[in-house]
């Protein structure tokens, strides 16, 4: 896909993953929109480095997991830009509990790490559905090898990503043959997520074959890999983890 003057919507793109796509999309010529809930003046900053490249960019904040809201953003955008032919759904939600304590997860983790990482998802793709059909779009999740693995920061949090991959194929059945929809899942990114949780880290990355963590460029590249060359391609996973799962 040639990406120049299109429109890409990332969602929790003021941070880590989202933001690096939304800098690599850009100098590629591409008009950004940024999702954020509470990274004001971290999306403001993305927005300002943005506009030096020649697109245009606006940041909306919206909470994925309330579908209103959620319209109501896709239809600011419409009006803004004309049109929506990119969807990262990069928003996430986590809590930090050990996997082995089952009595430390209450309902609103389970509801709050759903809203978030499943249902986010969903609402945004399937507001944006007609714009990503009428211009042959792709979307892209943002999972995670805890959605294969059954570890990761938290029971409902590895659960949340299993099921964000299952619905990636879901909605490559739904939205195709116009729009292709493909996920990645990382391992540990090194972003504000894991910051100050040394022990998280190690235990994480112990055994990666590269010798190291993730940047989140690292897992921009491979989603940008889907948008740019994955023509043919739909309803795939690609682990970003340098080996960890093998």
């Amino acid at each position: 896909m040639e990406v120049k003057g299109k429109v890409a919507l990332i969602t929790g793109g003021a941070t880590g993953i989202g933001r690096s796509c939304a800098l690599k999309l850009a100098e590629l010529g591409a008009n950004v929109v940024i999702n954020f809930s509470r990274s004001e003046k971290e999306a403001m900053e993305v927005v300002k480095n943005l506009e030096p490249k020649g697109v245009k960019a606006l940041a909306i904040r919206v909470n994925v997991a309330i579908e209103e809201e959620v319209r109501r953003m896709v239809q600011e955008i419409v009006d803004a830009f004309g049109r929506i032919d990119i969807v990262i759904n990069s928003a996430g939600r986590t809590y930090y509990i050990e996997m082995n304590d089952l009595d430390a997860i209450h309902e609103e983790h389970w509801n709050e790490i759903f809203d978030v990482n499943v249902k986010g998802a969903f609402w945004v793709t399937r507001a944006c559905a007609a714009e990503l059909k009428k211009h042959n779009g792709c979307v892209v999740n943002v999972s995670s090898i805890a959605g294969f693995m059954g570890r990761g920061s938290s029971i409902p949090y590895a659960v949340s990503k299993a099921a964000l991959i299952n619905l990636t194929k879901c909605l490559a059945r739904a939205l195709a043959p116009e729009v292709r929809v493909n996920s990645v899942a990382p391992g540990i990114v090194n972003t504000r997520w894991v910051a100050g949780k040394e022990e998280h880290i190690r235990r994480q990355s112990e055994g990666t074959l590269l010798g190291r963590i993730a940047e989140a460029d690292d897992v921009a590249e491979a989603i940008l890999g889907f948008i740019l060359h994955g023509d043919f391609i739909t309803g795939q996973t690609l682990i970003v983890d340098g080996g960890y799962y093998l």
